[in-house]
């Protein structure tokens, strides 16, 4: 793979589960060495462009090509230079930490000193060589998932897919699962990919696509994406939002987006139009927030709909 070509290129991939469509034309690039997100609710189509890459479900149409190999016609070599973690656990838990990681190299033809020497390697990157002698069932969630990527590590892969990473991990363990993401990247000079539907988890990515009903509807850095919304987001509940929303437009001119039993604006300068829409519709507002746009923000401005 050269140093300019991507990682990962997806060319108007499609997929579909009988009449519902998964995914509906996606286009991408993930570039050589990033942490690249897809961040999106369930059902948006992760899971399925990740069964996708990482060879468990076929093409249906289009085409992509993962560390240079056709992902239609080249699964075996793909498999080669993919590592992946999956959302449900696949460590045996009545096994040794070293037990479960022996057992992986041998799926891969490794053997004696070499793999030993993975092992320990492996274990100590991720911070649990000390641990390498205890049950996996033993371990807290955070030491199991690092256990789970030291194993698909072993082979030494040129990328890495991590589907929903933090599963079940607090917010301790998941701030120190990112910290060593990014030091394993640097380290290995790996490219990441992750699949999130946890806004903050998204803002440790270096790029970010937001799939949506099986389509990338906002594609660029985690800043890049907050600054597009632009100015302040005014978020007004009412018991009358659809009256409100009427109200407002009408008083100061502005574009008001009713989303569930939330009204959203858009504006620079947000702190004088909360004053004022406070001051004129006090008594139709349950309550509202002014904050600066975040990723749900953009969800919102590009779908319509609520970040669930």
């Amino acid at each position: 793979m050269s140093a300019s070509a991507p990682a990962i290129s997806v060319q108007d991939v499609r997929f579909a589960y009988g009449e519902r469509q998964a995914l509906n034309g996606l286009t991408f690039d993930v570039k050589d060495g990033e942490i690249f997100g897809l961040l999106g609710p369930n059902g948006g189509g992760k899971s399925t462009l990740f069964r996708i890459l990482s060879t468990l479900l076929p093409l249906q149409q289009g085409a992509a090509q993962v560390g240079g190999f056709d992902l239609a016609s080249q699964q075996a070599m793909v498999r080669q230079i993919l590592g992946v973690t999956f959302q449900s656990p696949s460590l045996d838990r009545k096994l040794t930490v070293q037990e479960n990681l022996k057992h992986q190299g041998h799926l891969y033809g490794l053997r004696g000193a070499d793999l030993q020497s993975r092992i320990g390697l492996g274990l100590e990157r991720l911070g649990v060589a000390d641990r390498r002698r205890e049950l996996v069932s033993k371990l807290s969630g955070g030491l199991q998932r690092r256990v789970e990527i030291a194993k698909s590590l072993l082979h030494r892969p040129r990328l890495l897919l991590l589907d929903e990473p933090s599963t079940g991990l607090d917010p301790g363990a998941r701030i120190e699962l990112w910290k060593y993401l990014r030091e394993l990247r640097q380290e290995m000079a790996l490219t990441i990919v992750v699949t999130t539907h946890l806004l903050d988890e998204a803002e440790d990515c270096d790029r970010l696509g937001i799939l949506h009903e099986g389509q990338m509807v906002a594609l660029d850095t985690p800043d890049a994406l907050r600054s597009s919304v632009g100015g302040d987001c005014l978020t007004i509940r009412s018991r009358e939002p659809e009256r409100l929303a009427v109200d407002i437009t009408a008083q100061f001119g502005v574009t008001v987006h009713r989303v569930g039993d939330q009204l959203r604006i858009e504006r620079e300068g947000g702190h004088d139009l909360l004053r004022d829409v406070v001051s004129q519709f006090g008594t139709a507002i349950t309550s509202v927030t002014l904050g600066k746009p975040t990723l749900e923000d953009v969800f919102v401005q590009r779908t319509g709909k609520q970040f669930w």
